[in-house]
């Protein structure tokens, strides 16, 4: 059975990645691998790293979990996996191990200058990933079900290729997707070609019987121009490549995904360009 592998570190903002990860076993089918690191130097987690039974701690903490999320998956199973060394790169070296087919991960979000000379954890497994990355925030509320889907598309080549990945997620959920025309410049010739973009996914839509709104907006800032539109539909998820459009508000801070994955109060799936379609077969 495919897998879904969550990053957990027994926060609040990873229990709610692993709440998030349940809805989506639940209707793909998916067995659920739960992975902690160890990384001594790292204060996110609520337990003390220096802990002698560190060890039995942990699992102790994840027989509890699976304690409590076993019976609510409908078909697959759930376990554990213990990790050691840098955070981001233990988890994506289990995914390419496992071949999971997608990771789950919480975040807090950054903001002012942490952004710029931290990061996150979040953001560097989106990075190097092998598969699609879902990031949550702590603080979003958990559905039984995904409804809306919000779907940007600008005028590179690449932003077409998420179409079908998502497409695909959406069908399990009878999801409506709203495919988002952003213009982030006045000029005729890319307005254009968003808009040729858009009725490709359009007919890709129809012609997979997935229901679908088209909404277009100017976007001086196409982050924010997303997460507006997607706040105010009360969308369940965002769809994005980790390559995207940079227009000139954006280039000073930092990437589109980068973005994206530090700021969306909206669970946000990365995916990465040309990246084969291996997940739903």
């Amino acid at each position: 059975m495919s897998e879904l592998l969550v990053c957990v570190d027994f926060s609040k903002s990873s229990i709610n990645a692993l709440n998030y990860a349940v809805v989506l076993a639940n209707k793909l089918g998916y067995d659920i691998m739960m992975v902690w690191v160890n990384k001594p130097e790292s204060y996110d987690s609520l337990i003390a790293y220096d802990n002698q039974n560190l060890k039995l701690e942990i699992k102790n903490r994840f027989e509890e979990l699976i304690k409590t999320y076993a019976p609510k998956l409908k078909k697959g199973t759930i376990k554990y996996k213990l990790r050691k060394g840098k955070i981001y790169q233990e988890i994506v070296n289990q995914a390419k191990y496992d071949d999971a087919q997608m990771i789950v991960a919480g975040t807090h979000g950054v903001s002012g200058f942490e952004e710029y000379w931290i990061g996150s954890n979040a953001y560097k497994i989106v990075t190097y990933s092998p598969c699609p990355v879902i990031t949550v925030r702590q603080d979003f509320k958990i559905k039984e079900t995904i409804s809306k889907i919000v779907l940007p598309i600008d005028s590179t080549l690449e932003t077409r290729q998420k179409v079908p990945f998502t497409a695909q997620l959406a069908k399990p959920f009878d999801a409506e997707i709203h495919i988002l025309a952003l213009y982030s410049s006045s000029l005729k010739s890319i307005k254009n070609r968003v808009n040729s973009y858009v009725q490709q996914v359009a007919k890709y839509l129809d012609e997979e019987n997935i229901s679908y709104k088209i909404e277009s907006i100017e976007a001086s800032n196409i982050t924010n121009s997303t997460i507006n539109y997607a706040v105010n539909i009360n969308a369940d998820l965002i769809s994005i490549m980790t390559e995207q459009e940079t227009s000139t508000s954006n280039i000073w801070l930092g990437n589109y995904a980068q973005q994206m994955v530090n700021h969306s109060p909206i669970p946000v799936i990365s995916v990465h360009p040309k990246e084969l379609l291996k997940i739903f077969k």
